[in-house]
């Protein structure tokens, strides 16, 4: 059960309230505005007031990992228009290929023509941010604003800066010559524990939405077309109407959480979120967990657990294409916030169900088009062991034991949080990775689980016995 993140982006929640007062900061010679946090050597021109938001990152600490990024800004919406990607020599058809791991599509894009970094490719965001502060200091990008963020305690206060025409290449396919992002001041998120690999942040689909874009799971690739030239005519897929809102796609559809009850819907379409299906409780009457759900924790905010429930629901419609026992999340909203930012939507779509399909977005057309994979109709599978696990370390083989669920197999065997995973199945924990390890506790109920653990200085031999747990 290792890490679902809800990141940043729409995944931040954002309420803009005004800062009270506007700060000028002078470095030594008196002459530069600058940031304390940046330091004199460190130039940062505020043009505008800061200002002070609500931001609410969830990381969903479930089965398979990392993050739905919902991300902060409704705050650069005072920025120009982004420029977009565009083709290299402008050709008609470029193929990407992405790494697939733990339910996250992750691409490789040089930053402003020097660094290759490592992105989410993410529908749910509605900008890109870059997580890693010190590459845009290597790099001396200015930053044009400050933004200062409250997390989810409402006490934590968090600091991002606005940087402008900051460049990105896929060499010798794509460029975009003038990026608008957001840079964290510090890491918030650590997408590497959940993801178990590099990441250094989100890059936001509509970045691509001048091309109509193929999303192949199987063959992990993105295929972009030139919008004008392009025809849908592969067999297979089937076309359904979407409604675009602060570059996000919202697909309006029908869902069951029991077999007797059928709810209409509204999700966000989140490639960048690690899980099949989240869900708010009480924004639909029959929009809740099943009988059969658990208590957990199903995230981490900037400040605390979340409490929420997981279960199955009975099915859930995509056109004429279904999908059925769907692990889902439910959240329950709290009713003192504004949640106008959400669209009225009932949940999310993540990667865990769309990689079930190709998938073809047209965001021009407000189109999307799915064609079933051979995962469609595939059984979820929810972790049966009751630990959540993040990966640390200079190569994130090392892994720590972050919660154990109350009465689960890994809290019957003894197995406490902040245990550090040393062996499994006899070997050294780093001979495996993060998401090889959730599948093996994902194996069938009734399977012994040798773990080997570190416990202050000791070293500690466990036996999980493996059971389903909704």
């Amino acid at each position: 059960m290792t890490g679902y993140f809800t990141c940043v982006q729409d995944k931040l929640n954002i309420n803009q309230i005004p800062y009270p007062t506007t700060k000028k900061w002078v470095d030594s010679e008196g002459v530069t505005p600058v940031t304390p946090s940046l330091g004199p050597s460190k130039k940062l021109t505020i043009l505008q007031k800061p200002t002070r938001c609500i931001f609410s990152a969830t990381r969903l600490c479930m089965v398979r990992s990392l993050c739905i990024v919902w991300c902060l800004f409704v705050l650069i919406s005072a920025a120009p228009a982004q420029s977009g990607f565009k083709a290299v020599d402008g050709r008609k058809r470029v193929e990407i290929p992405f790494e697939y791991v733990n339910d996250f599509i992750i691409l490789t894009i040089k930053f402003n023509g020097f660094i290759p970094l490592k992105f989410i490719f993410d529908t749910g965001a509605e900008h890109t941010i870059l997580t890693k502060r010190e590459i845009s200091d290597l790099l001396r990008v200015q930053y044009e604003r400050e933004f200062r963020v409250t997390g989810s305690d409402l006490q934590t206060e968090l600091v991002a800066y606005l940087a402008r025409n900051i460049r990105f290449d896929i060499p010798d396919k794509l460029y975009a010559p003038a990026e608008d992002i957001l840079v964290l001041q510090d890491d918030y998120f650590r997408f590497e524990e959940y993801a178990g690999v590099n990441v250094h942040g989100i890059l936001s689909a509509i970045s691509f939405s001048r091309f109509v874009i193929k999303i192949n799971y199987d063959r992990q690739t993105l295929t972009l077309y030139d919008r004008d030239s392009y025809q849908q005519r592969e067999s297979g897929f089937e076309s359904l109407p979407i409604e675009l809102y602060r570059n996000k796609i919202y697909l309006n559809t029908t869902l069951q959480v029991l077999p007797d009850s059928v709810a209409p819907v509204k999700l966000l379409l989140d490639t960048g979120a690690g899980l099949p299906m989240l869900l708010f409780s009480d924004t639909h009457p029959l929009v809740h967990p099943p009988p059969k759900a658990i208590s957990s924790n199903i995230g981490m905010g900037l400040g605390g657990y979340i409490e929420g429930y997981t279960g199955r629901i009975y099915h859930v419609s995509l056109g004429n294409f279904s999908e059925k026992g769907v692990i889902t999340y439910f959240q329950t909203l709290d009713s003192t916030r504004n949640y106008e930012y959400l669209n009225s939507r009932n949940g999310l779509l993540g990667n865990s169900l769309l990689s079930h399909f190709q998938v073809i977005l047209d965001y021009q057309n407000a189109l999307i088009w799915l064609k079933p994979s051979h995962r469609y109709n595939e059984s979820f599978v929810y972790d049966r062991s009751g630990l959540s696990i993040i990966a640390s370390g200079s190569r994130f083989n090392q892994y720590i034991v972050q919660n154990v669920l109350p009465g689960s197999p890994a809290a019957e065997a003894g197995i406490r949080r902040d245990d550090q995973i040393v062996g499994i199945r006899n070997l050294p924990a780093g001979f495996f990775s993060l998401s090889s390890i959730q599948r093996i506790l994902q194996k069938k109920p009734g399977k012994k689980i040798r773990i080997a653990i570190r416990r202050d200085g000791e070293k500690i031999r466990k036996t999980i016995v493996l059971r389903d747990l909704i």
